[in-house]
Formats: C-alpha cells, sequence, structure tokens
C-alpha cells in the first residue's frame, strides 16, 4: 500500500507565514529594545560617573543639612562660594563638607564656634550648635593658593579643615558640588 501525501490548505499556508512574520517582527523589536536599554545605560553611567555623580552619605558631619543614608548629586565643578557643599576625595574616601573660605582668605574661631572670614562673622544659619570642635591648626589661618578651607554643619563631630589630618582641600581633591537630595523621597529637591 502506497503512502499517501497530505499537502496543507492554502488556508493552513497563509497562517504558518503570518506567524513567522510575526515571530520575526517580535525578535526584532525585542533586540531593538534591549540595544536601547543597554545604550541607556551606559549614558547613565557615563553621566553618573562624569558630570553628575549620586553619593551615598555615612556619617553624621553635615547633620542637620544632610542625614546619614541619605542620597545626593553632585555636579562637577571647580566654582565654589562659601556656603556651597562640597564632595571631595580624603584617604580613599570621598567626604562632605561646607565651604568656609578660598584662597587667600583669613579663617579664625572663637572658642565658642563662631566662625570670622577676613575678620568678618558668618552667618551660619545652617547650623544648630556652635563648637571650636576638634581643632588643632594655628589661628588665625590663611588659606592657601589652590584650595578651599571646609568645615562640617555639626562642627562638634566633625574632621575639616580645622585638623591638619584633613587640611584645607585642593582643587584636585574636589569631587563636585552637592546640589540635590534624591533619597529618602519625601525630602527629595535641592540642598542649601
Amino acid at each position: 500500500m502506497a503512502k499517501r501525501l497530505i499537502y496543507p490548505t492554502l488556508e493552513q499556508i497563509d497562517e504558518e507565514i503570518a506567524r513567522l512574520k510575526y515571530r520575526k517582527r517580535y525578535g526584532s523589536a525585542l533586540r531593538g529594545t534591549i540595544y536601547s536599554l543597554a545604550v541607556v545605560a551606559a549614558v547613565a553611567i557615563l553621566v553618573a560617573t562624569l558630570w553628575l555623580p549620586v553619593l551615598q552619605i555615612t556619617g553624621s558631619s553635615m547633620t542637620p543639612t544632610i542625614n546619614d543614608g541619605e542620597l545626593v548629586v553632585a555636579v562637577k565643578t571647580s566654582d565654589f562660594e562659601p556656603g556651597d557643599i562640597v564632595a571631595f576625595y580624603y584617604n580613599n574616601r570621598i567626604l562632605i563638607k561646607r565651604v568656609i573660605a578660598s584662597a587667600g582668605e583669613w579663617v579664625d574661631i572663637d572658642e565658642e564656634g563662631n566662625v570670622y572670614v577676613d575678620g568678618v562673622l558668618l552667618d551660619e544659619p545652617y547650623i544648630q550648635e556652635k563648637s571650636l570642635g576638634e581643632c588643632n591648626i594655628e589661628l588665625p589661618y590663611q588659606v592657601p593658593d589652590g584650595r578651599i578651607f571646609v568645615m562640617g554643619d555639626d562642627r562638634a563631630v566633625s574632621l575639616d579643615s580645622r585638623t591638619t589630618a584633613v587640611g584645607p582641600v585642593s582643587q584636585e581633591q574636589v569631587l563636585g558640588r552637592v546640589v540635590f537630595r534624591v533619597w529618602p523621597l519625601p525630602a527629595l529637591g535641592t540642598i542649601d
């Protein structure tokens, strides 16, 4: 007995062609989506690394302005004003402090923790308690060229330019100016 061949109907052929075309379009769309996501991720990493680093705060030296565990964004720049908050490298760590004075300015701090720059008392609404803190530099202190004098907002516990361990921060050490808080969400916004 001879085997009888069964041929597909035109309807079955059309259905198979439609299925194969759909599969090809689906695969193409999936590859395009994956490529797009990879490019976006690469660009985001470059932006975060080169222009807008995201940093996690550890420690309480900037309390109450910035608290332990918060995530902040810094902007790469080399132009700083007194009152700006900067991130900088120190002993393979990143510290966050507030700019008090620039190169050539004289900084003096009295026993009560009042800070004077070029003989003028600083208005510091961002600190809760004044304190001389750990200070082993000779006051008044003139900030050397190419450096900035920085202090934490929680003056009693902050390790900053008042000590010879940290000292004034060079422009090469500075990662950027901290401008925006991204975590926790209820505190999302700019940082003063």
